[in-house]
């Protein structure tokens, strides 16, 4: 691996992540039906269209590579990994904002490489927004294309007043709020998806603390994209993110630029 290929992969990918995104839309105009998942969680027409696409893209791109989707384990149960190199599809994280005709949900393409997010693809297909994040030893490229064009983004050094990003749907209060009040708040800004992630690579929040339950699949895109921008993922202990963990499940976590 070495740091033209991850760029090369970047470039091939981030049109395929738009075009499941595309697909996302005409279902959503179209009407589709919602179902449940055996943990009760929705899923529709889109999270499974958009899947489809992605996880064809990456096996011609990368045969050898396992690819870990949400709905695939969904519907099959873990993936049997042997390594630790693999991918993390989501390709609508933020379900029920889709169904309830929201802006914020993503569709989210990550590569773990020797457990570590080192390319991530955060696409909001309702906002026309794309961030990309691509890292690999001192090498990074981080940026989010608008209308067609790119822009680098980076985190921001920590102001005196900090802000921060929360859950639309899945926020711990008893937990949220005594965090909260150890800084001086500039204002807390509540969006849906892995987009948390990328407002603090943007540098437009400064801290992303969860404390409820998320997947793998939820936040390596969104981890990616900040770790090329200059910022980490990490438990409340200090210790940084890991991936290939049982079941693909996270602990509590704070996403966070420089302090």
């Amino acid at each position: 691996m070495n740091f033209t290929l991850l760029n090369t992969w970047a470039d091939t990918l981030q049109p395929i992540a738009e075009a499941a995104g595309r697909a996302t839309l005409e279902v959503r105009a179209r009407g589709f039906e919602v179902l449940a998942k055996n943990d009760d969680s929705p899923v529709t027409e889109a999270d499974q269209i958009a899947e489809g696409m992605i996880a064809a893209e990456l096996a011609r791109l990368t045969p050898a590579f396992p690819i870990v989707a949400e709905e695939r384990v969904a519907a099959d149960g873990p993936l049997d990994i042997a390594g630790d190199s693999f991918w993390l599809v989501d390709a609508l994280d933020g379900t029920k904002e889709f169904i309830r005709g929201g802006d914020d949900y993503t569709v989210n393409i990550a590569l773990i490489w020797h457990g570590v997010p080192v390319l991530g693809l955060v696409h909001a297909p309702a906002r026309g927004e794309t961030y990309l994040g691509a890292v690999l030893g001192a090498e990074r490229r981080a940026e989010v294309w608008r209308g067609g064009r790119s822009q680098r983004i980076s985190v921001r050094p920590r102001p005196g007043k900090v802000v921060i990003t929360g859950s639309k749907s899945h926020e711990v209060p008893e937990k949220m709020e005594p965090f909260v009040a150890q800084y001086d708040v500039a204002e807390k800004r509540v969006i849906g998806s892995s987009l948390k992630f990328c407002l603090v690579a943007e540098g437009i929040a400064d801290l992303y603390p969860r404390f409820g339950p998320t997947c793998e699949w939820d936040i390596a895109a969104g981890h990616a994209v900040l770790r090329a921008a200059g910022g980490r993922v990490h438990t409340f202990d200090g210790r940084e993110m890991t991936y290939k963990k049982p079941n693909y499940l996270n602990g509590a976590f704070l996403a966070e630029g420089p302090a």
